[in-house]
């Protein structure tokens, strides 16, 4: 073969070769730059959540203060149905603080009216046990006569009197015998449910 024949040959096989040869390989894909789609629905639902339990736990501390509230609210309206009324000596009659702090009495038994009482009528020492026995009564009975008077059931209470044998104030003083000189309130029935 000649020179030129050779060359030709080595070129052609070159060429050849050159056209043969696989392209060289793409370059590598940019790797993700953010979450992937798993990803993100797992954040969702972890944000779900947050949120759910977030407001879960919101419920539940308005509950308690709810509770908290209404807590409050019976043993206020508890200490205002026992609290105890005064009356002047020898007598039954419902005075103006007397009245007052029945009328407070009423509000909160229009609003329970499960809820009944025993009215305990007392006096002081001065006068006979049998006197002040039926002073006593008479006290629970005027003050009972005061809240039915404004349409309360008469059903709701009863009364008993205990004369001058329980003295809160001892002693033979006007300052113990006005002491002494009261109706006391027992919640009977329906304590339990005040405020609800």
């Amino acid at each position: 073969m000649s020179n030129s024949r050779l060359i030709l040959a080595a070129c052609a096989t070159v060429l050849l070769a050159t056209a043969c040869r696989p392209d060289p390989p793409p370059p590598d894909p940019m790797p993700p730059t953010g979450p992937t789609a798993e990803e993100l629905e797992r954040m969702r639902q972890d944000s779900i959540r947050a949120a759910e339990e977030a407001a879960r736990l919101e419920r539940e501390r308005m509950e308690r203060e709810a509770e908290a509230a209404r807590e409050r609210a019976a043993a206020a309206a508890r200490r205002t149905l026992m609290e105890t009324v005064y009356f002047d000596y020898d007598e039954a009659a419902i005075r103006p603080d007397t009245e007052e702090r029945l009328r407070a009495k009423l509000e909160i038994l229009r609003d329970n009216p499960g809820v009944s009482m025993r009215m305990e009528g007392h006096a002081d020492e001065r006068g006979t046990s049998e006197y002040n026995f039926a002073l006593g009564n008479d006290r629970a009975e005027s003050v009972i006569r005061f809240l039915t008077g404004f349409g309360l059931d008469m059903g709701r209470f009863s009364s008993v009197s205990y004369g001058e044998e329980r003295p809160v104030a001892q002693g033979s003083t006007e300052g113990a015998w006005a002491q002494n000189r009261r109706v006391e309130f027992v919640i009977t029935a329906g304590g339990n449910n005040l405020g609800r």
